[in-house]
């Protein structure tokens, strides 16, 4: 086991669709869980879920994982959203807490141009400058939270021009700098393998193992030759394989099943936990004791701050990517084209469905044109202000328009809208007056 880490053993990830089933799996019995991990943003402090709540009645430890903080951006880490992730470790009573190394917003004061929200997690050009930003601000989150951090490697379909370092490498310097622990995600492995061309293996040899805290395993599926981590698959052999490779270099102090969307019914995901269990066993069997030492969080590792130049560099490079990206901008010089065309297809499709699930109406009453119709409006049309207010402005956008085109599905969505927006949506002359009043106030700016 990897020195200083607290022993979690093997667990799942809490989902409400299935905390029945994961509050089985955590009674005991064959396939059964010693922890769970939650998504923290789903955590309200104050008013724990019934399930989280029994779980945690019963010893269970349950670790909030973040995925809005961006640590890997240009801007450092939000106080607010700081603030809240140590609440919700504090009410789960949490021995750590856990978020990415990517960057999900881009834009705002350091550019001076409007804020864009990817709605995904993003990768961080593995770069000595960005590196800089990145330890900054991880170093200005750990002063924040009441229990140790680990960051996550994430899956990405495109990488950055002039990369510097490996992803094995650029992992190691972030822990010698800041003492942060790993989350290492060894379907992210797998997923970088077949878009990136990025050995597995490779990485686990560079990285320091004695930093990792838990290990996420996942599925996903290869569509025209690129990789989607959708965890909504079962976990294929090839990612067991990396987790095998893992286990045989190191004793994870914990390990954990992903399952985001179609869920299977309990007994598949006592199946997969078991098998995950057994790959660990068998991965470890023929490894060597070793002294792994004590990880760098032990004292204050060597920081450097970032320089405002390298802030406001990282910061136009994200937000020319995220443009490209998000809000029909072009793509930026040195990037593929046709990789970033995918991720782009990919981001819209996943506001689509996450739309769906915080305003369900939406597709009941658009039907199958729900996914066309929404890739309308998506196409050069960021999101503000999350998920709920994208639902109401899709909403907006197709009414406007006299959509849909069935008169009773339009009075049907038009109802929807006036319940939770106002009495009716804008017509033309005043979306044409908001755009000059936005416009306006811009130029006085």
């Amino acid at each position: 086991m990897t020195a200083g880490m607290a022993a979690l053993g093997v667990g799942i990830g809490w989902r409400p669709e299935i905390a029945e089933a994961v509050e089985g799996l955590a009674a005991g019995g064959p396939g059964g869980v010693d922890w769970v991990e939650v998504v923290a943003e789903n955590v309200c402090p104050g008013h724990l879920h019934p399930s989280l709540a029994r779980l945690r009645e019963r010893g269970v430890t349950v670790v909030p994982h973040g995925v809005s903080l961006g640590l890997g951006g240009a801007d450092r880490p939000d106080p607010g959203r700081l603030a809240d992730l140590a609440a919700r470790a504090e009410a789960l009573g949490a021995p750590l807490v856990t978020e990415h190394i990517a960057f999900v917003r881009a834009g705002g004061p350091l550019t001076g141009s409007p804020r864009l929200e990817a709605g995904h997690l993003l990768p961080v050009p593995r770069t000595r400058e960005a590196l800089d930003v990145l330890c900054e601000n991880v170093r200005i989150a750990q002063d924040s939270l009441p229990v140790p951090l680990a960051l996550e490697n994430i899956a990405a379909l495109f990488g950055w021009p002039g990369e510097e370092l490996t992803e094995g490498q650029f992992l190691a310097e972030l822990v010698e700098r800041t003492g942060v622990r790993l989350l290492i995600d060894v379907a992210n492995l797998h997923t970088n393998h077949v878009n990136r061309g990025e050995d597995p293996a490779k990485a686990l040899a560079e990285l320091p193992v004695e930093a990792i805290a838990y290990v996420h395993v996942a599925g996903g599926v290869e569509r025209d030759g690129v990789w989607h981590d959708t965890h909504a698959h079962p976990v294929p052999r090839a990612v067991l394989d990396v987790l095998a490779d893992l286990a045989s270099r190191v004793s994870p102090p914990g390990v954990l099943l992903e399952r985001d969307d179609d869920f299977p019914p309990p007994g598949e995901l006592a199946s997969e936990v078991a098998v995950i269990r057994e790959t660990v066993a068998a991965g470890g069997a023929g490894r060597a004791p070793t002294d792994t030492g004590t990880v760098a969080d032990a004292g204050r590792p060597r920081v450097v701050a970032a320089g405002q130049g390298a802030r406001e560099r990282l910061a136009l490079a994200q937000t020319a990517l995220l443009s490209g990206l998000v809000a029909g901008g072009p793509v930026p010089h040195g990037f593929d084209a046709a990789r970033l065309r995918v991720q782009s297809r990919a981001l819209t499709a996943k506001r689509a469905g996450v739309v769906a699930k915080v305003a369900p109406e939406l597709p009941g009453i658009l039907g199958d044109g729900y996914r066309p119709a929404f890739g309308g409006y998506a196409a050069g049309r960021p999101m503000r202000d999350g998920y709920r207010r994208d639902a109401l402005d899709f909403a907006e956008h197709l009414l406007s328009r006299n959509l849909p085109e069935d008169p009773a599905a339009r009075r049907e969505l038009t109802r929807w809208w006036r319940d939770r927006a106002g009495a009716r949506p804008p017509g033309r002359t005043t979306r044409l007056l908001r755009a000059a009043r936005t416009a306006l106030t811009g130029a006085r700016a």
